[in-house]
């Protein structure tokens, strides 16, 4: 089923459109769970998590790349994940469960300026990674995005492990030039 298709499933509230979501991306959403997880149980978790954030956010809001909508869901989740687990270690979870119960109804910390800043941000490095050559982009966004291995990325990509590493190398090194040259502090 299309990307539209989908969408236009959410926006009637029709409950066929988590599986076909899951029919489409299930594979997709699991594998960015995994590469930050290591852990198959937690990752179906989180992805079934993902489609009811997608089912409680899209309408109103309708994505216009649902593949990056949902991945960009299941990766702030499985990040959510990991740092809620490394919280129990340090204090048997207690304080993360009592700001996790207040999130809903205590608004964002951040400021106007935080905000411009984040959105400045990431004008630039979406602006950095369409100068980039198609095959470093897609190294880049595996390593950095989809927490893929280097062996993992190796093999997709049918590059040495070594040369993976220099290309990444080399990438960091031109998006922090290109970051100091926008004026934005590392």
């Amino acid at each position: 089923m299309e990307d539209k298709q989908i969408i236009d499933l959410y926006m009637q509230r029709n409950e066929s459109a988590i599986s076909e979501t899951a029919s489409s991306y299930g594979g997709y959403l699991s594998k960015i769970a995994f590469n930050i997880l290591y852990s198959k149980e937690d990752s179906e978790e989180c992805v079934n998590d993902t489609y009811m954030k997608a089912w409680n956010v899209i309408p109103p809001n309708s994505p216009k790349n649902l593949r990056c909508f949902l991945g960009k869901i299941t990766r702030n989740l499985a990040l959510n994940i990991v740092e809620m687990k490394n919280a129990f270690k340090r204090g048997n979870g207690q304080v993360y469960a009592a700001l996790e119960e207040l999130e809903e109804c205590i608004p964002s910390g951040e400021s106007v300026e935080e905000k411009y800043d984040e959105k400045a941000l990431i004008s630039v490095i979406n602006g950095f990674l369409k100068t980039l050559p198609r095959r470093t982009r897609v190294v880049f966004v595996k390593k950095y995005w989809c927490m893929a291995s280097i062996n993992e990325i190796a093999a997709l990509t049918g590059l040495t492990e070594s040369n993976v590493k220099a290309i990444l190398m080399r990438t960091r090194e031109k998006l922090r030039k290109t970051l100091q040259r926008e004026g934005i502090m590392l």
